[in-house]
């Protein structure tokens, strides 16, 4: 079992930064991915990034490439989502994820956070 918790959501003004904080626990990371989706009022939860636990290898969904970065600290089993430049249609609740298949987080998620809310205003 993976238990994740996210922290570091909030209220901020488009064209401002936010960094999200995912804190792991339980068993080893090591043949995992963890990464973000997020979901809007109305919508589907929506992959966002993800990071492989071994050799740190990211990959993005085109509407935050240039804008989002994720990164991992192994020592403190915590993943961050760094979100620049944010915009009102980033408005949604984030989630962080962890998954046994380290390049198809997008479709295969063994765990999953309780969200926290990210609000952007115009």
């Amino acid at each position: 079992q993976v238990q994740l918790v996210e922290s570091g959501g909030g209220l901020v003004q488009a064209g401002d930064s936010l960094r999200l904080s995912c804190a792991a626990s339980g068993r080893t990371l090591i043949s995992y991915a963890m990464g973000w989706f997020r979901q809007a009022p109305g919508k589907e939860r929506e992959f966002v990034a993800a990071i492989t636990w071994s050799v740190g290898f990211t990959y993005y969904t085109d509407s935050v490439k240039g804008r989002f970065t994720i990164s991992r600290d192994t020592a403190k089993t915590t993943v961050y989502l760094q979100m620049n430049s944010l915009k009102p249609e980033d408005t949604a609740v984030y989630y962080c994820a962890a998954g046994a298949r380290p390049l198809e987080l997008r479709r295969f998620v063994d765990y999953w956070g309780q969200g926290t809310q990210v609000t952007v205003s115009s």
